[in-house]
């Protein structure tokens, strides 16, 4: 079996896992292992906010740039929605708080290549008809405004910073109606294992409560709540 075709069924193997879980039990093992700096902003919002959206990162970073003439930014941009990979999530850092990041066709294009979702740390347009594909884009505002003649793509595959969190190439997001976490790619595996444990040990608080055991003779009991 190629290298290409085994990190394919990996990333499968580790995204049908991953869609079990929720950012706050993430959280929670990431926070109890030691990770530190790996929940984004809570100004990003989702646009779809009951779709949960996970996959590893690919990264853009990009730049202003009023004097970029309408064709090169189209064709800077295009180039973008070429380069974004299946199965990942496409995470801009814009350096901008002035246009959208994110449209109609480019997110048609995206879920068509078979991209899961977009967080932009900045902005979004032609919203309705995203949310109509149902196609999941993180964002901080809303706005008319296109990048045409004002903004350039100018790193791909490149570590960003979104807030306090440095995202890296391959790394995995997951995002639900709470937030966005950053998983690092070295420790997927341990927190997916972590993750599952708990939801259980969690399952059994739930049941012994329900039972009637005293919350916090559950919580000692079983060491989560």
């Amino acid at each position: 079996m190629s290298n290409a075709k085994e990190i394919e069924q990996q990333n499968s193997a580790y995204l049908a896992r991953l869609e079990k879980c929720y950012s706050g039990i993430l959280h929670d093992v990431m926070r109890a292992d030691g990770l530190r700096d790996f929940t984004l902003p809570p100004t990003l919002r989702p646009l779809i906010p009951g779709q949960k959206m996970c996959g590893p990162a690919f990264t853009v970073s990009g730049r202003v740039d009023p004097a970029a003439n309408g064709h090169e930014t189209l064709l800077q941009w295009t180039g973008l929605l070429s380069r974004a990979r299946p199965d990942h999530v496409l995470v801009i850092q814009p350096n901008d708080s002035t246009v959208a990041h994110m449209g109609e066709l480019s997110s048609e294009t995206l879920k068509y290549k078979g991209v899961r979702g977009v967080i932009a740390d900045g902005g979004v347009r032609d919203s309705e008809f995203i949310i109509g594909i149902g196609f999941q884009v993180w964002h901080r505002y809303y706005t008319p405004r296109d990048v045409v003649g004002y903004w350039l793509p100018d790193a791909f595959d490149v570590p960003v910073r979104i807030g306090d969190v440095e995202i890296h190439p391959g790394d995995y997001l997951f995002g639900d109606r709470d937030g966005v976490v950053c998983i690092p790619r070295a420790r997927l595996e341990r927190i997916l294992q972590l993750a599952e444990q708990a939801m259980s040990n969690e399952n059994l608080v739930r049941k012994a409560i329900l039972d009637g055991i005293d919350p916090q003779q559950a919580y000692l009991q079983y060491g989560k709540f």
